[in-house]
């Protein structure tokens, strides 16, 4: 068995597939209408469906869950959500954890959680950038020494 997709309920689905375009670069794969399949395996459906299919009521806003997203250029991210046209409401704003990670929380239009951050390879490299050794980025991050030590030997490689 495994996994194939998360599905999230929401109020108007135009609404929900333009936010998650505009603000993540998601894209319909299927259409039906009141369910729709976009990249990275996100479903959406209409709250009326679910309903109908559950037979129960859809409850928002529950802060319980949230969908992950990494994005390592924070500050070009932060530009997209200041120029959006949606409407944002933030669940905290950019914060830096122990680890040294960066993330922001944001609710999408039905009050999803949705958290962007940096990815743990990403952040590991910044802080090899700023001179710390492997075993300083090992504690600060929380990762393997030998995962840090991997990371360095491919310091020349971009990623995204």
């Amino acid at each position: 068995m495994k996994l194939k997709n998360s599905l999230i309920v929401v109020e108007d689905i135009e609404t929900s597939k333009a936010f998650y375009k505009d603000l993540f670069g998601l894209r319909v794969v299927t259409d039906f209408g009141e369910n729709v399949i976009l990249t990275e395996g996100l479903v959406l459906q209409e709250r009326k469906l679910w309903e109908k299919f559950t037979g129960k009521e859809v409850v928002k806003g529950g802060n319980d869950a949230e969908l992950y997203f990494e994005e390592n250029d924070m500050d070009a991210f932060l530009k997209i959500l200041k120029d959006s046209s949606h409407p944002i409401e933030y669940v905290n704003p950019l914060m830096e954890h122990d680890w040294g990670q960066r993330v922001i929380r944001i609710y999408d239009p039905d009050k999803h959680v949705i958290e962007v951050g940096e990815s743990l390879e990403y952040v590991a490299r910044r802080f090899l950038k700023q001179g710390m050794t492997i075993e300083q980025v090992a504690e600060k991050t929380q990762l393997p020494f030998s995962q840090v030590e991997l990371i360095e030997g491919t310091m020349g490689e971009h990623i995204e």
